[in-house]
């Protein structure tokens, strides 16, 4: 039980290492708990806890809280938490080094959100663009199969009205995309 709690006060310090080497990142410590990122938030409606209770558990050392949390899987990275915040918070930079994190560290492995994460970044790689079919079917395929039925008379309505694509289109220079990621990945 010991080596299980020293073993996550290491991975909150790595966590909080992490955010705070980003530039700004310090900053994360003068939150005041205004709630302007979250009330500046899209989707902290559907969050199991938004931006600021993020900032409060982080901070408090509650990685488990965080880690156990669909927000770091929610954040649409518009931007409007880091830009509305009166501190300075890079709040969506945070949110890209903790799932960096979780992926680094096998820690996202199962979480719908993650799941879905990883299906997009995946159809985005192969075609250069989404593809909601391609998306939805890898999703559902890896979480649970049998969820996409009640989907499929909404689906049909979109397919009949022009509005989903079966097959996904590969942009054009797509070569070139690769070639750009794969610089970015190697830095």
């Amino acid at each position: 039980m010991a080596a299980t709690g020293v073993k996550e006060k290491q991975l909150t310090e790595e966590f909080l290492q992490g955010i705070y080497a980003l530039p700004d990142g310090e900053k994360i410590k003068e939150c005041i708990q205004c709630g302007t990122c979250t009330a500046s938030c899209p989707s902290s409606a559907a969050m199991d806890y938004g931006p600021r209770e993020i900032i409060a558990a982080l901070r408090a050392g509650m990685l488990d809280r965080v880690l156990n949390s669909n927000t770091v899987w929610l954040c649409v990275s518009c931007y409007s938490c880091t830009v509305r915040c009166p501190a300075g918070i890079p709040f969506t930079d945070a949110m890209y080094e903790l799932k960096r994190l979780e992926v680094e560290k096998g820690l996202s492995a199962g979480a719908p959100a993650a799941t879905m994460a990883e299906a997009f970044a995946e159809t985005v790689d192969r075609h250069g663009r989404n593809c909601e079919t391609k998306l939805l079917r890898k999703y559902f395929l890896r979480t649970s199969p049998f969820k996409a039925l009640p989907q499929i008379p909404l689906a049909m309505k979109l397919f009949f009205r022009g509005r989903l694509e079966l097959f996904p289109h590969t942009i054009k220079g797509i070569d070139g995309l690769r070639k750009m990621t794969a610089a970015i990945e190697e830095k």
